[in-house]
């Protein structure tokens, strides 16, 4: 069976437009969570957000589409990701519109980011805007398919938080198969009204910027963003650079909570465990974890337990989402790309917010930059509503 060989990346987030921005943020530990500014909502002054720097019109400059109509903020974010994905891997027009070329990707938010036009749509006020073909969770994968001319496989995930990490997994598992050659993978969300209200009405969001696995945490904050990598059969690579390769992936569900993982961490542990055996590992084998660490009391403590679970003495481990806050569908790929980023360097980025580690663990989260840190390979958690959990192992080629 092929390797899966990663030769392409692409990332925009609340700290870069672009993978090196966005290292350079975590090599400072500099978060982009502060007080959002382009959102529209009466809660910018009652809770802080990662929310990407730029407007939409400058986004829209920077993605070469300015001037289009029913263009959503999650369709922009996904069009500046997988432009540095593409030109990194050096794919071709013909690459790129192949057959055997999948493109896979991932939102939660989808239009739904335009929340007050979907609102007077959805009702009937005054005259159709021009979003009405834009509000479904596909609609950004649907309009990237047609301005790439993509006539492979396509489809878009939406497993809450653990979306483009399957994204991830399945186009994996389409070229491990042979029913893809290459796979464009990854997500999108823009920062929106409708899931600003919607988590603040389950009361997790936080009113300072997130403090994953602290004893202390209060929620989560939310973010925008998004990322892709392009996957290549091993026999298609040749000379190309690659950052990495797709080892191990798992996924389970809980079944325990619309809204909640088990205490027990049974989908956890789930998928952890099944993407370290995918990969032919030993849990002592993975040197650093990208951890979901939302900064909510449920997800830390059952991540934490599960973490200790599966690995007993558990290897160093962070959420970058302090820095991003949390992107939702496109939160695993966005750490997926970060985690080969401090692959790639041998380095590893401090978590941000941390005091008081989560008791009754000899672990802490990492606290202080570090260099010449071999990773051989990673973890990557995605943990979603409805007890979604998917894991990923990704390992120096």
């Amino acid at each position: 069976m092929t390797r899966v060989l990663i030769t392409g990346i692409g990332v925009i987030s609340a700290i870069g437009k672009n993978t090196a921005e966005n290292r350079i943020q975590l090599q400072k530990g500099q978060t982009g969570i502060g007080k959002a500014t382009l959102i529209d909502s009466r809660y910018v002054d009652v809770f802080p957000f990662g929310e990407v720097p730029y407007s939409t019109e400058s986004l829209m400059e920077m993605a070469g589409i300015a001037g289009e109509k029913g263009i959503t903020r999650t369709d922009i974010l996904a069009t500046v990701a997988l432009q540095e994905a593409l030109a990194s891997a050096g794919m071709s027009p013909e690459e790129i519109s192949a057959m055997d070329t999948a493109f896979i990707s991932a939102s939660t938010v989808g239009g739904m980011s335009m929340t007050d036009e979907l609102y007077r749509d959805g009702n009937k006020i005054g005259l159709p805007s021009d979003y009405l073909s834009s509000y479904i969770c596909g609609a950004h994968t649907l309009k990237l398919a047609n301005r790439y001319q993509m006539k492979g496989l396509s489809t878009t995930f939406n497993t809450a938080c653990s979306s483009s990490t399957n994204s991830i997994m399945f186009g994996a598992k389409l070229i491990k198969s042979g029913r893809a050659k290459r796979a464009i993978v990854g997500g999108s969300d823009g920062l929106a009204k409708f899931t600003i209200n919607g988590f603040n009405a389950l009361r997790i969001l936080s009113p300072k910027p997130c403090m994953p696995f602290d004893k202390d945490r209060s929620g989560l904050t939310l973010g925008e963003g998004a990322a892709f990598l392009i996957l290549e059969s091993e026999e298609l690579v040749g000379n190309k650079k690659v950052y990495g390769e797709v080892t191990g992936y798992g996924n389970t569900n809980d079944a325990f909570h619309p809204s909640s993982i088990s205490d027990d961490a049974i989908g956890i542990i789930g998928s952890i465990s099944k993407a370290i055996e995918t990969a032919q590992l030993q849990p002592s084998q993975i040197d650093y974890i990208n951890a979901h660490g939302t900064g909510t009391e449920n997800n830390d403590i059952s991540e934490m337990f599960g973490l200790n679970n599966v690995f007993g003495a558990i290897p160093p481990y962070q959420s970058t989402k302090s820095y991003t806050g949390h992107t939702l569908a496109a939160a695993g790929g966005i750490e997926a790309v970060f985690g080969l980023l401090a692959m790639e360097n041998s380095e590893l980025y401090p978590s941000l917010n941390c005091i008081n580690p989560i008791e009754g663990y000899d672990a802490s989260p990492i606290s202080a930059y570090q260099s010449a840190y071999e990773i051989k390979h990673l973890l990557s958690n995605s943990f979603g509503f409805g007890g979604n959990c998917s894991s990923l192992i990704l390992s120096k080629a």
